[in-house]
């Protein structure tokens, strides 16, 4: 007998037929023998609905009211989840996040789970293997008794949350993709599921674009030690495929050199021209970013002829392009910089693999690749277990589809 986490997203509960299908991947580990929490996401398009709600009750809303409003989407689900589960002659009920209690920060929209209390639902385990049917994305932050929500992909942080705080075997993550690609297959018909990865390897892909998992989720499988599966609810319940297991490095037994290629569309860079080259300087350009929480990757410094003043590039999210312009005007005075160029026209395309650590040339052999193909580099960061590079969009499925072939990743 083992003790499951089993979350489904939002197009695993689009529907209530949908939902049926989902609850028999439940009943099947159920059968087994298992002991199964179940977390489940809102129903496919209601989260964007209720946002949309909110904004149009009031411009400027109540993050706490809001957190009221968008977590309704997730008890709708969990409280349907545990009626099809009983109509099938299963024990089941539902758990709200503040019953559980999972308690987070009071970071209304994007709360951040500091414990997870798993005793109720282990109690429904002990009389009766009760299903717990968690609603994901949401929590309670103790001091103020309110509700708060995770951020988007908050239910993936949920299931892996409530899994270490049960100690669970294992977290099953059903989506609607049968695993963890080497790359998109829309852009790379070639690329392939891979059987298994690792923690830190998800990471990066999850932190440089990769969309099957939320990074928080996988820092706290990390964390904790919590194997993972990324698995398909619109398999077959009774021959569902493998999926792809995220565990440690050490269980992998044959690691190739790079695993995957990820790319993220969303990047804007900008460079200021002829600053002054001198102590103090980068922290007036940064620090006031760092404090209207804009993060900042690739940093680039080159100095100018004269060794007086510098060229500085840097990149942030698309959605940060211009909110950075309009701060980086405002504090002309104080860094004196010649002009502001940007682009967001730009893409940041990635290679990922542990077998970095031990391998010299990785990059360069890609810097090769890419210039035979006449893909100009604007930027490069680096760190032990992978390489990004931002280039321009247009070159995006050309760069992805080259790096893809170099390392090997379109062989069966």
């Amino acid at each position: 007998m083992a003790r499951l986490v089993m979350k489904f997203g939002g197009t695993s509960v689009a529907t209530i037929e949908r939902i049926r299908n989902s609850a028999l991947h439940v009943k099947r580990e159920f059968d087994a023998g298992n002991e199964v929490a179940v977390v489940v996401s809102a129903m496919s398009g209601k989260t964007n609905e209720l946002v949309a709600w909110c904004k149009e009750a009031s411009a400027l809303y109540d993050r706490a009211e809001y957190d009221v409003v968008v977590a309704s989407g997730e008890q709708v689900t969990s409280g349907l989840m545990a009626l099809v589960l009983q109509e099938m002659g299963l024990p089941a009920r539902s758990w709200q996040g503040w019953q559980i209690p999972i308690h987070g920060s009071d970071a209304h929209g994007s709360s951040r789970i500091e414990s997870v209390d798993g005793a109720g639902i282990l109690a429904g385990f002990d009389r009766n293997r009760e299903i717990a049917v968690c609603s994901g994305f949401q929590g309670l932050h103790a001091q103020s008794n309110r509700i708060v929500t995770l951020g988007r992909g908050g239910s993936d942080t949920s299931a892996v949350a409530i899994a270490a705080g049960l100690k669970a075997d294992r977290c099953d993550i059903y989506t609607d993709v049968d695993g963890v690609y080497t790359t998109d297959p829309r852009v790379v018909p070639k690329a392939r599921r891979m059987d298994r990865v690792s923690f830190e390897e998800m990471l990066e892909m999850a932190s440089l674009g990769s969309k099957v998992l939320q990074v928080r989720s996988v820092e706290i499988a990390m964390v904790h030690r919590v194997p993972t599966y990324v698995r398909s609810s619109f398999d077959d319940p009774n021959h569902p495929n493998p999926g792809t297991l995220i565990c440690d490095e050490d269980d992998i037994v044959e690691q190739q050199i790079v695993t995957g290629i990820a790319f993220s569309r969303d990047e804007a860079q900008i460079t200021l021209r002829r600053v002054a080259d001198k102590p103090g300087i980068a922290a007036a350009i940064f620090g006031p970013l760092a404090d209207a929480n804009i993060n900042v990757d690739m940093i680039i410094q080159v100095v100018s002829d004269d060794q007086a003043t510098t060229d500085i590039t840097f990149t942030v999210p698309a959605a940060d392009f211009e909110r950075s312009k309009s701060l980086l005007e405002s504090l002309h005075g104080q860094i004196h910089y010649q002009a502001l160029q940007g682009a967001t026209d730009v893409v940041k395309v990635s290679a990922i693999g542990v077998g970095m650590r031990s391998h010299a040339g990785v990059a360069a052999r890609a810097f090769r690749a890419l210039s035979e193909k006449g893909i100009n580099i604007r930027a490069i960061t680096t760190s032990e277990i992978k390489f990004s590079v931002l280039i321009d969009a247009a070159y995006t499925e050309l760069a992805v589809r080259t790096l893809h072939s170099l390392y090997g990743l379109d062989a069966a």
